[in-house]
């Protein structure tokens, strides 16, 4: 029994976790005004902002770095390592035949590395984005199921990861040989991505350098020996997780039959019944609703 209590206390906060999250903000800000000293104010507030700004750049990303990945992994997977093909490329280019200073924030950062960083990134993640959308673990959404009270990974790929044909533009078509091209819709998804990863995602990795430099500190930290801390590994990724979210908003989500069920279970049967009527009205009006069907389903 105190096991079920428990169970129902965990589900009805997770329910109202937006609300509950509000409650504990205003609780923050009326025990920070509460707390000010008049000796003190500029301080205190100095002290407010920086713990915002650091709420702004790691909690929030980490939220939709979440809600990305219940997306599909491969949301997640594919703006990650072309963020980090991009350094890793960028940083060869630049060693070989860096020659023009980019920006002075970074001296070492050239053109050369950023214009080749740009081209291998774009290639990586057109051929990763193949090899991942392949398979059902890294593509499926990650859904809820109340029968089994557990998250599952299965389910019948959208139109994103299946093969679909493309004819290819007629100055391309003599360099590949071909007219058509099969190829994932995925993939074209993957440019945008990694194009972003390659021409902004830097200037996170900036922005990072000049907090540094004014601040007088090399590295945010010494937690992996030689490379700094955590913060500085991932200073181009959190523009990036912000980006994913929005795009995916913008130009992929789209109504979802198994969550609209989900809610439509949670209902009241009075409420279920509502929109059962008005749903039936409307495919008779459509005429979707075949007249053998009506009685049936009367």
């Amino acid at each position: 029994f105190k096991g079920s209590v428990k169970l129902m206390y965990m589900v009805t906060i997770a329910q109202h976790a937006l609300f509950c999250l509000f409650v504990l903000c205003c609780t923050g800000f009326c025990m920070f005004v509460l707390s000010l000293v008049k000796r003190h104010y500029r301080l205190q507030f100095y002290m407010f902002a920086w713990t915002h700004v650091t709420l702004l750049i790691t909690v929030t990303q980490s939220h939709l770095v979440i809600q990305n990945l219940f997306e599909g992994m491969i949301w997640f997977l594919v703006p990650i390592s072309s963020v980090i093909c991009n350094d890793i490329t960028a940083y060869i280019f630049g060693f070989f035949f860096g020659r023009t200073p980019l920006i002075k924030l970074s001296p070492k950062k050239t053109w050369e590395g950023f214009i080749g960083g740009f081209f291998s990134t774009v290639a990586f993640g057109f051929i990763f984005a193949y090899l991942l959308a392949q398979y059902q673990y890294f593509v499926c959404p990650v859904e809820y199921n109340s029968e089994t009270n557990r998250f599952v990974t299965e389910c019948a790929p959208s139109e994103l990861f299946q093969i679909q044909n493309y004819s290819v533009p007629p100055f391309l078509q003599d360099v590949l040989g071909r007219e058509t091209v099969n190829m994932y819709p995925f993939q074209m998804h993957s440019i945008a991505l990694s194009t972003f990863a390659s021409l902004i995602g830097p200037f996170g990795g900036f922005f990072a350098s000049g907090f540094k430099r004014a601040f007088k500190i090399k590295d945010f930290a010494d937690t992996i020996p030689g490379h700094g801390g955590i913060m500085d590994r991932f200073d181009c990724q959190y523009l990036m997780a912000t980006f994913v979210h929005v795009y995916i908003t913008s130009f992929i989500r789209g109504p979802n039959p198994s969550k609209l069920l989900q809610q439509l279970l949670v209902l009241q049967p009075e409420q279920q019944l509502n929109v059962y009527q008005t749903l039936k009205s409307h495919l008779i009006e459509k005429g979707i609703l075949q007249p053998s069907l009506r009685g049936k389903l009367d």
